[in-house]
């Protein structure tokens, strides 16, 4: 392979890498986590096989570059917390409008309207993407208080994780909203982020 094809190459590899891991929960939303496999093996055995190639370059020919690149990539994902970025821009983003749905799901303008399920609400089209796969929230009510979940990853069966808002601040329980929470971290006044497993 050329130099300059293999360092192309090895730049390509690394921008695929890092578009999938800031864009990975959008594409399990587009296309469910059955399909996600196929594009994990793609992206990530194709940065393999340049890393591969990059080695073999930087021993034959002494091109350190491509090397270099694949080496800079591997270490971002190590020390940068992709995950969490995506998930303080996705609630900061969306925090004003998701406080408005909590206000129509408080003074009642919005309740729950999904046949199959009595604490569900299906948002409005002007909503939805405040919460992922599908646009429904869950209000689970105990006496006088609710808390309201907005997903950001919606897995199979219990296996989820939100944005939880409680209008009186209080923590969601370990067993909230049916699930069996591995994390509860506060973000703000009134917002917890929530996942189960």
């Amino acid at each position: 392979m050329k130099p300059n094809k293999l360092l192309s190459l090895s730049i390509i590899s690394s921008i695929l890498v890092i578009l999938y891991e800031f864009f990975q929960w959008k594409i399990i939303d587009i296309l469910t986590e059955f399909l996600m496999l196929p594009i994990l093996l793609l992206v990530f055995g194709f940065f393999i096989y340049i890393t591969v190639r990059a080695i073999v370059t930087l021993f034959k020919n002494k091109d350190w570059k491509p090397i270099l690149i694949q080496l800079i990539t591997i270490i971002l994902l190590f020390f940068i917390p992709f995950n969490q970025i995506v998930l303080d821009i996705n609630f900061k983003w969306n925090k004003s409008e998701r406080e408005q749905v909590a206000k129509m799901v408080e003074n009642k303008t919005l309740k729950p309207n999904v046949s199959y399920n009595s604490s569900l609400i299906h948002l409005p089209k002007k909503y939805e993407h405040l919460s992922s796969s599908g646009g429904e929230i869950v209000v689970e009510k105990s006496g006088d208080s609710y808390q309201i979940l907005f997903f950001t990853y919606r897995g199979i069966l219990d296996n989820f994780s939100g944005f939880v808002y409680t209008p009186n601040g209080q923590k969601p329980s370990k067993k909230a909203f049916d699930g069996d929470m591995k994390e509860i971290d506060k973000m703000d006044k009134n917002w917890y982020f929530v996942s189960s497993s």
